[in-house]
């Protein structure tokens, strides 16, 4: 496969009329659209943005390359467009965007296309190249162009493929590359790290993270050679086959800008060696590179949160549904298992449930410690759970109160932090014990330690469980009212980011607590911002550009399955206008949702889990008002378009 087999004629618009960052992107979607490689035209845009948020696509010398990889894309596909005046594309290096190509990567297909994306990535990084697509005449030009130059590019990889068979002195420097989605950026920072070291005279080795897996894996052989390696990633790799090696870790985008820099400093020995801890690998980073502590405590609780999330969802729902099917009437007492489907069901779902604190600590702790971590975490969230205390381990008939949420967390964190511990204690140990420290001194000593640790902490945490449960319920109408307010805003803030998470994590950890009004107003909150949008883009439609209308129909659909990502886009394009919009009337229905007795026994599922919500009309009633609200605030803020 070539790239002329993925980019055609009328996928390609030279110099069209486009003055932003945004038309840019719709202009290259409705390419990409023209030659029938999407199934959903508006989910691939959706995806797009949703990658652009992460990080800029304009990696800098007039070039730009948005991308997604998704369900909504039929077969791989580019499209292409140059702007010979350039426009503000945010890109790394402050410079107009001025070549453009947009890549369309299918969910689920083999990955030979992602070797031409490859190459297509790492041909826009010879300048003249670059220079001469630019200038391009005519579309045949330009695809003629590109067919010339990849020609020579395959010629130069089996030349190099041939040089790397008879290498049999090693490689100075090693490196590896990868960005989080593994298409482009992967393969410009290992071209551009191999074109500079040919040119500094030093002998590399770049290994790529990319979607299609490993590429140019390093060899135990190569890597005990080498003087240096250099990690130019912004994801997780596999860090622990560089022990005692020096390694520099830096961002994807330094090794595509930077690359004189870090081969300078990989030959010169300017580099920390490296020692595995586990977890977030930090070791070896430079100081313009560390995450912050806060950070990286997040990353640890955001790795349990989503790890936790299927097991909370599937089971809430099935707990809810096991209700629905049920007849009270039968024995009150006994509701959710009164009848043999009801009984089955409810079964199942709490089955998924009983595992979500577990699987919280557990890959909070792996998050930490690496794999040996996730056994210690696990059996510290599980012992939170129950709530064991030293008097119930040797008296059965002792009441135990669950530390829940709080515990699970305090177990998460404490089961990383001590198999941490103990792998510097056991470093001590000769080399011949090395192959018992994951299968035997890990697991025992972790194991033992931290269940000795939580039946002591656990009577403290289930105190303060009980404690807050106790509040939750008791909380009269005032009070709970502006606990809805509250979490229902948060989850309007940042939709999708730390408040977003952190309202819903409470809301999760108060279910589990038997407490279900608090659940029903984060879930309205979550609702309000893609609904409040498009219900705006209907009725004020001279506020949104034709483009934004058409986007905005599909936050209909989210918005009722509460998926508040889908306000993001517009919420990234104008956020001053509508994120206070969406927060005030995510509040409004948090509000109301408390105010009318709402409960939610499920953690998800929009308006499909409505039959199962305690006062479904009156929780309608929150969502709707809600909903109204952010739209009339809106459509007051937001400035009348011109088109």
């Amino acid at each position: 496969m070539k790239i002329t087999d993925l980019l055609k004629k009328n996928g390609i618009a030279l110099n069209p009329s486009v003055n932003t960052k945004e038309e840019a992107i719709n202009t290259l979607v409705d390419l990409m659209d023209v030659t029938g490689r999407l199934n959903d035209k508006e989910a691939y845009k959706e995806a797009v943005l949703a990658r652009e948020s992460l990080s800029t696509t304009g990696i800098g010398d007039n070039i730009a390359i948005p991308h997604a990889k998704t369900t909504a894309v039929k077969e791989p596909g580019l499209s292409a467009m140059v702007l010979t005046n350039g426009i503000d594309y945010d890109s790394l290096d402050g410079e107009p965007a001025k070549l453009f190509f947009m890549i369309a990567a299918p969910e689920g297909e083999n990955n030979l296309h992602l070797d031409v994306l490859a190459r297509l990535s790492m041909m826009l990084m010879d300048p003249s190249f670059k220079d001469q697509l630019i200038n391009a005449k005519s579309v045949d030009e330009f695809l003629n162009l590109i067919d010339e130059k990849e020609n020579d590019k395959l010629k130069a990889e089996n030349e190099k493929e041939e040089a790397q068979k008879a290498q049999v002195s090693g490689y100075r420097v090693l490196a590896v590359t990868a960005c989080p989605t593994g298409i482009a950026h992967t393969f410009m920072a290992a071209e551009a790290l191999e074109n500079k070291a040919k040119d500094m005279g030093i002998t590399i080795k770049v290994e790529t993270n990319g979607s299609g897996g490993a590429k140019n894996v390093l060899t135990a052989e190569e890597i005990k050679n080498a003087d240096c390696i250099i990690v130019a990633a912004d994801k997780k790799v596999e860090m622990a086959r560089f022990e005692g090696k020096k390694v520099i870790q830096t961002k994807v985008a330094n090794g595509i800008h930077k690359t004189e820099e870090l081969l300078t400093r990989a030959t010169n020995g300017d580099a920390p060696v490296y020692h595995h801890a586990g977890g977030n690998d930090s070791e070896g980073v430079s100081s313009e590179d560390k995450e912050s502590i806060g950070r990286q405590i997040y990353k640890h609780l955001m790795n349990g949160v989503s790890h936790m999330l299927p097991f909370v969802i599937g089971g809430g729902i099935l707990i809810a549904l096991a209700f629905l099917l049920d007849n009270y009437s039968i024995n009150p007492a006994n509701f959710g298992k009164n009848t043999p489907v009801a009984a089955l069901i409810k079964t199942i779902g709490e089955t998924a449930f009983g595992f979500m604190l577990p699987v919280l600590a557990g890959y909070i702790s792996m998050s930490i410690a690496d794999r040996p971590g996730l056994a210690v975490g696990f059996v510290g969230g599980m012992l939170a759970n129950l709530g064991t205390t030293y008097a119930s381990a040797f008296d059965s008939s002792v009441s135990v109160i669950s530390g829940g949420f709080l515990g699970a967390l305090f177990a998460g964190f404490l089961g990383g932090y001590l198999v941490l511990g103990l792998k510097k204690i056991f470093d001590k140990l000769p080399q011949s014990l090395e192959g018992l420290k994951p299968t035997l001194l890990y697991p025992f000593f972790g194991i033992g330690l931290i269940g000795l640790i939580m039946i002591f902490v656990n009577p403290f945490f289930g105190g303060i469980n009980e404690a807050i449960t106790h509040f939750l319920n008791s909380m009269g109408g005032t009070s709970r009212v502006l606990l809805g307010i509250v979490v229902a805003g948060m989850m309007a803030i940042d939709m999708g980011g730390p408040f977003n998470k952190a309202a819903y994590v409470f809301g999760t950890a108060s279910l589990a607590s038997g407490n279900y009004e608090v659940m029903a107003a984060v879930m309205a909150g979550g609702m309000v911002p893609p609904l409040a949008i498009a219900l705006a883009s209907t009725f004020f439609k001279n506020k949104f550009t034709k483009r934004e209308r058409q986007s905005a129909l599909t936050n209909y659909v989210m918005g009722l399955s509460f998926i508040t990502e889908g306000a993001i886009p517009f919420a990234a394009a104008d956020p001053l206008r509508v994120i206070p919009s969406c927060v005030i009337g995510s509040a409004t229905a948090g509000a109301l949702s408390m105010l009318f007795n709402c409960q939610l026994r499920a953690p998800h599922g929009g308006i499909f889990v409505l039959p199962v919500i305690g006062n479904p009309f009156g929780y309608l009633a929150a969502v709707a008002i809600g909903s109204v609200v952010g739209m009339a605030i809106l459509a007051l803020l937001k400035k009348k378009v011109v088109e």
